[in-house]
């Protein structure tokens, strides 16, 4: 997104409810009008009395002036207040989903490095930001910048002497709130900073409570969550204990607008260049005239507090996407094939290094290797959760940087150790993989992956919700849930990344059973820690320190590759301790 001030961006934000914010504006400019009917049909009774020219009539024609300006000034507020608030929801909506958007379609390394406190900090406080702008500065503003031109005006036509008494306090106030508005961008920028602190602390320490408390590290969490806590109130109380002299000063000279008519109008009245009414007129003008600038000065500071919220929306804005085609590409087959392949996360260390291998359409093959080593990094580039850095993917002989992403989506069906759940119903949860199908469908790919015994378990059945990130079911069950949803998905290609890794004895039997469902006449590459689960894989890839250092059938890899058998042999002694002591629990 362009960059072109606070005020820029924002009106570009505007732009899909421009014209209900120009309606908005137009109604806060008559209620402006409205507003000074009163104080001009004050003038003219003033005027009447002093005169000794009042007649009833002339008082009743004056107070319904009066009256009609305060209707209009309350009507074409109200009407300018719903418009703007109106169009700032609808544009904060906007933006919102702008902002998931981008995130949807940024690289997974970027999304991924964006802590929760940051992203909730963004989407939530910091667009809600724009509210303020939006729905008031620039309505409101407008009126509380032309009401004082205005007023100013009218008194101009009375006696410009006396309208120029009325600004004296002006340049006086400007004073501290200029010495106020000095550093202010730094202290702001600060503040933020700890606020951005304190929001991934608090979303840490809710989000590790069972850690905390498994491993009796309260204290330690909770030390780090009260100084978190109390280093943004000191940040806070010293913000506004460097302010609030400044800010009370220019609070208390600005409204004082007798200090300058008061006297000058006496001297013009002993002079006799000046009538009564016309200072009377003056002083209570002048009070009028300060207040709607104090208001254009709480919305200037509004609009500094604003430029850090404004920049931090920039930046996700400007957050790089993956380039993608519009037309899709016709896949015929779903081999997948890596040619010289190198990525790197920072553009400065290799993860992968000139990487080339092939797996065949409908095959099972799966790569194995110490942690680190770049395994869940291959399976992320053929879902093209990243770019490579060198080399080339291909689907079917496609490019898959020439395949949309959507397409791509189709295609591929991801299925890692983090089984994310929505809260909301087990059933709506599963048809995620397929958002058109029907019940009958949602059911049937939930029995081929093994969840109809719990479900039937639970209390409302497939309507049961399942609670934060799933919350309210085990490992297992959630393991199940997504394999239900790739089922449902039926893409051609299925990638499992570390899939049964944290699964229980209990569970993996049920697991395997939902995966051999899932895998019918697919091509499917397993990423795998239990080398026992891909042992008979048509070709097993074994990766270390980034490269493709062998390749083969399980007992070929046990001849030809040391790592590989040494590998072998710690998980299937780590299979036989666990055994030993499942049945010492039980014996128990």
């Amino acid at each position: 997104m362009k960059k072109n001030g606070v005020m820029g961006s924002i009106l570009s934000y505007a732009k899909p409810c421009k014209g209900k914010l120009l309606l908005s504006i137009a109604c806060a400019l008559i209620s402006v009008a409205g507003s000074i009917a009163p104080f001009v049909a004050a003038y003219h009774v003033m005027v009447l009395f002093f005169d000794n020219s009042a007649t009833s009539g002339a008082i009743i024609y004056w107070s319904l002036v009066c009256a009609l300006g305060f209707l209009i000034k309350v009507v074409f507020h109200a009407i300018s207040t719903t418009l703007s608030h109106v169009s700032a929801y609808t544009i904060l909506e906007i933006m919102r989903k702008k902002i998931a958007d981008k995130l949807l379609k940024a690289p997974l390394g970027i999304t991924q490095g964006l802590s929760a406190g940051k992203v909730k900090s963004i989407v939530v406080d910091q667009v809600e930001t724009i509210e303020i702008p939006l729905a008031h500065v620039i309505p409101e503003g407008a009126a509380a910048l032309v009401l004082p031109l205005a007023v100013f005006g009218y008194l101009c036509v009375i006696d410009f002497r006396l309208a120029l008494a009325s600004l004296i306090t002006v340049p006086l106030s400007m004073i501290p709130y200029g010495i106020m508005l000095g550093g202010y961008n730094k202290t702001y920028s600060k503040y933020m900073e700890s606020n951005e602190h304190m929001n991934n602390v608090v979303v840490e320490y809710v989000e590790g409570i069972e850690v905390v408390k498994a491993f009796n590290q309260s204290t330690t969490s909770y030390e780090k969550y009260r100084r978190a806590v109390e280093s943004f109130k000191k940040t806070t109380l010293d913000w506004y204990k460097s302010t609030w002299k400044y800010t009370t000063l220019g609070s208390v000279i600005l409204p004082s607008t007798l200090l300058g008519v008061l006297p000058i109008g006496t001297l013009m009245y002993l002079s006799g260049s000046a009538t009564l009414p016309d200072i009377t007129m003056a002083m209570l003008l002048s009070m009028g005239l300060v207040s709607s600038l104090g208001r254009f000065i709480l919305f200037f500071n509004q609009i500094k507090s604003i430029q850090y919220s404004v920049s931090s929306i920039n930046k996700t804005f400007d957050i790089g996407e993956l380039p993608q085609v519009s037309r899709e590409r016709p896949i015929k087959k779903h081999d997948i094939r890596l040619e010289h392949v190198t990525f790197s996360y920072t553009g400065k260390e290799d993860v992968l290094h000139d990487v080339s291998l092939t797996i065949p359409e409908n095959s099972f093959s799966a790569v194995v290797g110490p942690s680190g080593g770049g395994k869940s990094t291959l399976a992320r580039l053929i879902a093209r959760f990243w770019d490579t850095t060198k080399g080339s993917i291909t689907i079917g002989g496609v490019n898959i940087k020439d395949i949309p992403l959507t397409q791509l989506a189709d295609e591929v069906s991801f299925v890692t150790q983090d089984n994310f759940l929505f809260n909301c119903s087990i059933m709506e949860n599963i048809r995620l993989g397929n958002p058109k199908a029907a019940d009958a469908q949602v059911l049937e790919a939930a029995r081929k992956a093994q969840c109809d015994e719990f479900i039937g378990k639970l209390e409302k059945g497939y309507q049961s919700m399942a609670g934060e990130a799933g919350d309210k079911l085990s490992g297992g069950e959630r393991q199940r849930i997504t394999i239900a949803r790739a089922i449902l998905k039926n893409a051609p290609i299925i990638i499992l990344d570390e899939a049964t890794s944290f699964t229980d004895p209990e569970n993996e039997a049920k697991i395997q059973e939902a995966i051999a469902e899932l895998t019918k006449g697919k091509t499917l590459l397993v990423i795998a820690h239990r080398l026992s689960t891909i042992k008979n894989a048509d070709n097993i890839l074994l990766i270390n320190q980034g490269k493709v250092e062998q390749s083969g059938t399980h007992e070929a890899m046990l001849q030809k590759s040391p790592l590989y058998s040494e590998m072998w042999q710690a998980h299937i002694g780590a299979k036989k301790w666990s055994v030993r002591a499942g049945s010492k629990e039980v014996l128990a």
